[in-house]
Parts: C-alpha cells; sequence; structure tokens
C-alpha cells in the first residue's frame, strides 16, 4: 500500500495536497504508470478530482475539487488567471541579484520530433509568459522564484532553458542531462485563490523541500 499523501486542506468543496517529486499527477500509459497522485487521493478521499497538474519531476501544491461543478468552476478560474503560483527554483548560474521582478515572454510549442520535450517556437507555439526574481546565490547556481502568467507544458523549465539558466536536476532541459542533482529542483511553493463556493480569499504554501 503506498503511503498516504500529506493534506495541506480538505473542506466539503477542494483540497490542496503536497505532491512529491517522482509520482505522477495522473495515470501515465502502461501498468507501469497507474500509481500516480489522483489514484492514491480518490482512496484517502473518495471522489477527488483532479483540476490541474504538475510534471512527474516537480514536488508541490495541487488542488483537487470533490464535485464536478467545484472542478468546472476551478478549471475555468485557471483558464482566466484568477488563481495564482507561485515556484522556487535553483537554476544553474548566475542571474541578475537585483531582487526586482523580470519577465520572459516566449512562446511554447512542442518538439514533436522528441518528445514529450517542449521548445520555444515562434511560429507555432502558444503566448507564454513567466515572472522571475533572483533570491540568492548558491554556489554556481541560483534560487529563483518563478511565477507561471500562463500555464503550458513545462513552460518553466522552457523559459529557464532558454535564458542560458536550465533548472538544475532537469533531465529534459540541462546540458548536463540533470546529474547535477538527484531531483528536479522546482517546486509548486504557494498556491491562492478565492473559494469557488464561499469567495473567500484563500492562500497556501508548502515548504520548498531543497
Amino acid at each position: 500500500m503506498p503511503p498516504a499523501l500529506p493534506l495541506v486542506y480538505l473542506d466539503e468543496h477542494l483540497l490542496l495536497v503536497s505532491k512529491p517529486a517522482g509520482l505522477l499527477a495522473v495515470p501515465g500509459r502502461g501498468e507501469d504508470k497507474q500509481d500516480c497522485l489522483s489514484t492514491r487521493l480518490q482512496a484517502q478521499v473518495p471522489g477527488a478530482l483532479v483540476v490541474h497538474r504538475l510534471d512527474m519531476a516537480t514536488s508541490g501544491l495541487m488542488l483537487m475539487a470533490r464535485s464536478a461543478a467545484v472542478q468546472r468552476a476551478l478549471s475555468l478560474a485557471f483558464e482566466q488567471g484568477r488563481i495564482h503560483k507561485l515556484y522556487e527554483a535553483v537554476v544553474h548560474g548566475h542571474l541578475s541579484a537585483d531582487g526586482e521582478c523580470h519577465e520572459i515572454d516566449l512562446p511554447v510549442g512542442a518538439d514533436w520530433p522528441r518528445r514529450p520535450r517542449q521548445q520555444v517556437d515562434h511560429t507555432h507555439g502558444k503566448p507564454s509568459r513567466t515572472r522571475w526574481r533572483w533570491l540568492a546565490h548558491e554556489g554556481p547556481h541560483s534560487r529563483v522564484q518563478l511565477e507561471p502568467l500562463t500555464g503550458r507544458t513545462h513552460q518553466l523549465r522552457v523559459h529557464m532553458q532558454a535564458m542560458g539558466h536550465a533548472i538544475v536536476g532537469d533531465a529534459l532541459y540541462a546540458a548536463d542531462g540533470g546529474d547535477s542533482a538527484p531531483r528536479l529542483l522546482l517546486h509548486a511553493r504557494e498556491l491562492s485563490l478565492a473559494h469557488p463556493v464561499s469567495a473567500q480569499a484563500l492562500c497556501f504554501s508548502d515548504p520548498t523541500p531543497f
């Protein structure tokens, strides 16, 4: 029996869970990819429904709904940018230490010959924006806060690679194939939203584990 997942918040309408790195958000193709967050969580909280996903290699906060109506409401809130997420990452190299917020605005699309990789694609890519801020220098690396303003697949990973500062431990996008860390150093640290039923302002955090 897989271990129970740590619940950050639970009420009759929604819940938040802390996803460990290395666990799929939803089942993949093949018998060896059936163990995932959604399956484990439905054993803990029957009827829990997926609203959004994190990459298998990424840890941190995932929001789930407890009814189809709330799932639709939360999905729409994500689409309209009314749910805000902050990530923390460690990246290769030294970024500007000015402490200011900067924005990356580069379209992202599928790198079809090398799926599941994505890439900056100025012809077919979808508009993609990420806000970033330097937090600290750590040896040859930088710790940064990342805020996705759009929600493309692998957006944060592709944008940081495009800047020449791939996320440490990234097996897909780092030049060393992720060998410099035992996991991808990317964590969904904060999530804030208006409750879809009560409209109460909610803000949650999950300490960065690296």
